[in-house]
């Protein structure tokens, strides 16, 4: 126990320099889970993605986010587990296994960890958080503790970092349409409100577009005059994890297809955001965060505002 602990310890001071933190207070408060454990307790990470059917960008994207959290935080086993069933089922007809989460942490329990934290690859805090967060609520109580971090765009810094991480990917001469899936819940207004934070720091070459939900690509496609004028080119850009069908399908063909018609020069970026280094250390930021905090029960904190606590 005492090597895990000097162990996370080092790791941690030499993380602190290069990550920075998350300001997430308020959800949150201070609890490293390592100091939680005791004789007999064991610790292990289950990353979860999406998942793909395509080997070429999961080698790129998912595997190489997997080998990157083992190398950065060695004191912890970890695990995988894809989200989407249909993926899931056509990896095992191809004799490829992988867990879902619930199955993932059932093998987590039976191998003895007592202690999780569960990192997702989502872009935004939509439906597929909403159903990993049930999926971690049904087996739960099998562990001493568990908890589940936070997707990549997630409080205003995470966004001015995601900001940083792709402005290199964008042509200065070109319109760049970033493309993300979309949902249609309301948490499509975490597209928008990327659209608008890179207007307001001024990267009026920049825009935000879904391939199902708000802003849509239509509407990225109907701003690209008043952000830049005469556009000539267009560059669009995957705002994805994961360069598979709709990176290779909606966007390389149909919405290239769609802008060549109206006159533009289209490129594509062909990389999810898997690929990119600087997006990688985001999701360790955040990795590093849920293992430095605990979420806070809003039960638990009307509670104590009953009792006059006004703060956290």
């Amino acid at each position: 126990m005492m090597k895990i602990k000097v162990m996370f310890i080092a790791c941690m001071a030499m993380l602190c320099g290069v990550l920075g933190s998350v300001k997430a207070e308020g959800i949150f408060t201070p609890s490293n889970i390592f100091e939680n454990l005791g004789k007999g307790d064991k610790a292990a990470l289950l990353m979860v993605y999406f998942g793909t059917t395509h080997d070429d960008t999961r080698a790129l994207t998912i595997d190489a986010m997997t080998r990157k959290v083992k190398e950065t935080f060695p004191m912890v086993e970890v695990r995988e587990a894809f989200t989407s069933r249909i993926v899931l089922y056509r990896l095992a007809k191809r004799g490829i296994a992988k867990k879902n989460p619930i199955e993932a942490l059932a093998q987590l329990k039976a191998d003895g960890y007592t202690h999780i934290l569960v990192q997702s690859a989502n872009i935004i805090d939509g439906v597929e958080m909403e159903s990993l967060r049930k999926d971690v609520a049904q087996v739960g109580f099998l562990f001493k503790e568990i908890r589940v971090g936070l997707p990549l765009l997630y409080s205003p810094e995470d966004y001015k970092q995601v900001i940083e991480a792709l402005l290199p990917k964008g042509k200065e001469n070109a319109a760049n349409i970033l493309v993300g899936h979309g949902t249609y819940k309301p948490e499509t207004a975490q597209y928008a409100m990327l659209d608008y934070m890179l207007q307001a720091e001024g990267h009026k070459n920049f825009t935000v577009g879904t391939v199902e939900g708000y802003p849509s690509f239509e509407d990225a496609v109907n701003r690209l005059p008043e952000r830049q004028k005469k556009v000539k080119e267009v560059q669009l850009i995957p705002f994805l994890f994961v360069a598979g069908d709709h990176a290779k399908n909606d966007i390389a063909v149909d919405m290239k297809q769609a802008l060549e018609k109206k006159g533009y020069k289209v490129s594509v970026l062909d990389e999810g955001l898997g690929q990119n280094a600087a997006i990688l250390d985001i999701y360790m930021k955040h990795i590093k965060y849920i293992m430095d905090n605990k979420p806070l029960d809003i039960n638990e904190k009307k509670k104590d505002y009953s009792k006059g606590k006004d703060a956290y």
